[in-house]
């Protein structure tokens, strides 16, 4: 007491009562950057190893390195924090459609697009193809998610476009291109090009059958033919692409279209742009109301399959939504145990306390689940010529893209409040990953239209359940409370007669069975045994937290935790 008097007497009677300097900042963790996204994330670099990307290794260090420099966060946050911009006409009155970005959006497009994070798969293809791009992209999320969306596409559009041979002999090697070309220009004056996507509309939503574009042929009728097209889309994904996968009616049915922005002649394509959406996450990237005035559009594929041509693009796009949401629950992880290992609360440091530990474990665990998860569908998209891996893709793409991206809110939730107040703040990186989590769960079909795709592998191909069964069997005999889980599992999809009503928990255990078998082959023990404690078993408690006694997490959260100082 007579110590503390004493303190107070020196101040009140020194000068310094009188400068405006308050306090000293201490107990404040430092900015998580320049640091290296591959090498610090011990899952990621087992994963890649393991799925068939070893070779890659280097290569994905440096990219880490480059994607965990103060740059290139830095980037992220003005191409968020400068929304696009829509133009419909310039100056002198002429309909350009232009949508302006921040030059911080095109830096990111231009290094993921240089990177090959659209095209390398389909221009160096073999073993660990798509784990090697899928562990890049992963790393690139992390940085900015939304600007992913046109590189997704890009990325996707490429087996659909296969379907009509004369196009994909005229558009194919510009997609492929590892260039970056934001220009609103004719394509012909290009050699990269982007490519987005318009399915959706007003009164279908989802249900793109009730479509109500038309299509109109010019000349001919039928594959690889001209037609115009007149109609509503409710959706443009990244209208600045330089041609879109579109659906409409042609007279045999509902059809797929490659619909340029440009016409040969130079001329504008009258796919006319009414607004930008205004969306609470993901805005950095542009979405567009769109209307068809008469569109010059080529059809690809067979007349009246429109959906069954472009759902190999969707089927892509949907695991890019994996990645982008295991990638958004790795930063926001990441973010969370690096905030408690710089911080001290009550005495002590908050990664030492017994409660935070369990809740950051519990939240490192999903986040590894998750990318296990993604990173085996990699590689069974590299082994399509396997008939298991591709009954796997065909089943498991749903659910992984069902589950994954539907847990990825609520442990962003769980990682801004375990930083606390600080987290909340919008010049903190959280709100944008809290704005950013749903994203992907109603992008690309919704958690429902997921499960009903499921039941409908199941019902049309029932052995893509036959491959998952197998996939998740080779697990059996590690853990009694796994073998349990999937002997309940496997009898309930035994009939699938009022499937649909309990779809959803369904396709929650099967998610639940391939992440807790790949862990239990492959991950660090503690993590695989508090997996199957918490995911597998009636434990208790539904919130993140709620690891049981004697689970390691410590040495849970080694392997989650970057080591930046």
């Amino acid at each position: 007491m007579d110590a503390q008097r004493s303190d107070y007497d020196t101040f009140t009677t020194g000068t310094d009562r009188c400068l405006a300097t308050t306090h000293e900042v201490i107990n404040q963790p430092p900015v998580l950057q320049d640091y290296n996204l591959f090498e610090q994330d011990t899952a990621l670099r087992e994963a890649a190893s393991r799925e068939g990307a070893d070779w890659a290794r280097e290569e994905l260090n440096r990219y880490g390195a480059m994607t965990g420099t103060a740059e290139m966060i830095h980037r992220g946050f003005e191409a968020n924090r400068f929304k696009p911009v829509f133009h419909s006409h310039d100056r002198f009155g002429h309909r350009i459609d232009a949508v302006e970005f921040h030059p911080s959006y095109h830096d990111l497009m231009r290094t993921g697009l240089e990177h090959g994070l659209h095209s390398s798969p389909w221009t160096r293809s073999g073993n660990g193809a798509h784990v090697a791009r899928a562990a890049k992209y992963y790393m690139h999320s992390q940085v900015e998610a939304a600007h992913c969306c046109p590189i997704t596409m890009t990325f996707a559009a490429i087996p659909t476009i296969r379907h009509q041979a004369s196009l994909a002999q005229i558009w194919e090697t510009r997609i492929l291109a590892n260039r970056y070309d934001p220009a609103n220009k004719p394509d012909s004056q290009k050699d990269a090009v982007t490519i987005g996507m318009a399915m959706t509309e007003k009164q279908g939503g989802s249900d793109v059958r009730a479509n109500t574009t038309k299509a109109f042929a010019i000349g001919k009728e039928g594959p690889g033919e001209a037609y115009e097209l007149v109609g509503h889309k409710w959706f443009m994904s990244a209208p600045m692409c330089d041609a879109f996968l579109v659906l409409a009616q042609s007279r045999g049915g509902l059809s797929c279209f490659l619909m340029p922005r440009w016409r040969p002649d130079g001329s504008k394509n009258p796919c006319q742009l009414q607004r930008l959406k205004d969306k609470m996450g993901n805005v950095a990237n542009a979405s567009g109301e769109a209307e068809l005035r008469g569109a010059l559009a080529w059809m690809v594929g067979e007349e009246g399959r429109g959906v069954p041509t472009i759902i190999e693009m969707v089927a892509l796009t949907r695991f890019d939504c994996m990645i982008g949401s295991a990638a958004g629950m790795r930063q926001a992880i990441a973010q969370a145990s690096h905030h408690a290992r710089h911080r001290s609360a009550f005495g002590h440091k908050l990664a030492d306390q017994p409660l935070m530990q369990n809740v950051l474990a519990d939240l490192a665990i999903e986040s590894e689940a998750a990318l296990a998860f993604t990173m085996r569908m990699a590689r069974a998209l590299d082994h399509q010529d396997q008939e298991h891996e591709r009954l796997l893709t065909r089943l498991a793409t749903p659910v992984g893209k069902y589950w994954i991206c539907k847990r990825s809110p609520n442990l962003a939730y769980e990682a801004m409040e375990c930083i606390g107040g600080n987290g909340v703040m919008e010049d903190s990186i959280m709100p944008r990953l809290f704005r950013e989590s749903p994203v992907n769960a109603i992008w690309e079909g919704s958690g429902n239209i997921q499960c009903l795709d499921t039941l409908r592998a199941m019902h049309k191909a029932p052995e893509t359940l036959d491959a998952f069964l197998s996939e998740v069997s080779l697990a059996r005999g590690a853990d009694a409370r796994f073998d349990r889980f999937l002997d309940h599992l496997q009898k309930d999809t035994g009939d699938l007669s009022d499937a649909e009503y309990r779809a959803r928990n369904l396709v929650d255990r099967m998610a639940l069975a391939l992440q807790a078998a790949l862990l239990l082959q492959h991950s660090d023990q503690a993590v695989a045994d508090a997996f199957c404690a918490t995911r597998l078993t009636p434990h208790g408690g539904l919130n993140f937290g709620n690891l049981p006694a004697g689970t390691d997490a410590k040495a849970i959260l080694k392997r989650a935790t970057p080591v930046v100082d």
